[in-house]
């Protein structure tokens, strides 16, 4: 990193010293060259073991953006229509009056199935055939495309098994074969056990889950706890093994920022062309925009990822964040990428002022 960024690690050490970190890693990329690589502190609470330059961490949400990523990508060569109904490639999903349900209901989080209307368990999460076919049966809780409410861990499988019926493959071994693999980026949605040695373990918040609580409607309160999840579960090897595409990622800021170099580049990776500059730009499509109906607040989503609402310095940026702060932002103005990933969780859903601190001391550098 150049003494040019100096202010960024002065940050980043700062939230360790203070604690608001225990371990973390930041990374930014401009023009797909790596331009901030930070990473520090504890991979356990204890703080016996060091975050090491490998470490890698469970993201939660912002799988979701490797998952929107590969959907792109198959979208991109002509096998995926964002505009056709899913029943098209995944028939039984016509099922409970969803003929007319499209792909990019599903990517927006407006297809109306948030959760699982039957009564699952954690288990039921490592079942992909009961956990889609249970999806496939069910009603919309609202008419599809008329709003968004997030679809927490459901988004997942259902982008996930559409991928699988075109490509025959998990959408775990679509995004390691195509996207992860070739740019040598440590990112994983299903982790071999060998890897397991470098996993750091996530702290859980203090106080009530951000959903679900007291005032919660019906639809919030079945995400938050149909099945009940705790931290600790990311500890397990089941979760790790499992491909949950929505929340199940394990990675780092350096592998986060390096795959959406992809995004921000036009389509071009470490000179090699993934998707093309007009499939990369499609997920800057608005599909829908107001107040989330489980996040509760506004949010204007495109095609797998939220879209700038203002807060980011240009207008054609993408951006998502996972449960305890993790973050991946993508700017395709100034064709770079910031990635945020650690392991002492806050009360969040979405990115925090950690992420988003360190986010601000890049730019008034990069802006000036």
């Amino acid at each position: 990193m150049t003494e040019r960024f100096a202010g960024v690690r002065a940050a980043f050490e700062d939230n360790l010293a203070r604690g608001e970190d225990v371990g973390a890693s930041f990374c930014v990329t401009v023009g797909g060259e790596t331009v901030v690589d930070l990473w520090g502190g504890f991979a356990d609470g204890e703080r016996t073991r060091p975050w090491g330059e490998d470490t890698i961490v469970g993201v939660y949400s912002t799988t979701k953006t490797m998952t929107a990523l590969t959907a792109l990508l198959v979208a991109d060569r002509g096998e995926l229509d964002f505009a056709a109904p899913v029943a098209r490639y995944w028939p039984e999903f016509a099922a409970g009056g969803k003929e007319a349900v499209t792909v990019a209901h599903l990517m927006s989080h407006s297809a109306g199935l948030c959760g699982w209307q039957e009564p699952i368990t954690r288990h039921d999460l490592y079942d992909w055939e009961k956990a889609t076919a249970l999806l496939a049966a069910q009603e919309p809780s609202w008419k599809p495309g008329t709003a968004s409410g997030y679809h927490a861990m459901t988004q997942g499988y259902l982008v996930g098994e559409v991928v699988r019926r075109i490509t025959g493959k998990s959408l775990g071994t679509v995004f390691r074969e195509e996207i992860a693999e070739p740019l040598g980026a440590d990112f994983h949605i299903g982790l071999p056990a060998a890897e397991d040695h470098r996993v750091a373990d996530l702290i859980a918040p203090p106080g009530p889950a951000p959903m679900g609580g007291e005032g919660s409607t019906a639809l919030q309160v079945n995400v938050a706890t149909n099945p009940e999840l705790e931290v600790g579960v990311t500890r397990t090897r089941q979760w790790r093994a499992a491909e949950i595409p929505a929340v199940g990622g394990i990675g780092n800021a350096r592998a986060v920022a390096r795959i959406h170099a992809i995004l921000a580049n036009g389509g071009t990776a470490q000179g090699r062309r993934f998707l093309s500059e007009a499939g990369c730009r499609r997920a800057l499509e608005p599909q829908t925009e107001g107040v989330d109906l489980i996040l509760g607040v506004p949010i204007r989503f495109g095609l797998g990822f939220a879209l700038n609402s203002g807060f980011l310095p240009n207008p054609n940026s993408l951006y998502w964040g996972g449960y305890g702060g993790s973050l991946a932002v993508i700017d395709m103005d100034a064709h770079t990428t910031i990635a945020y990933a650690m392991n002492k969780m806050s009360g969040t859903t979405t990115g925090d002022l950690r992420a988003f601190g360190l986010a601000m001391a890049f730019w008034a550098v990069a802006q000036s």
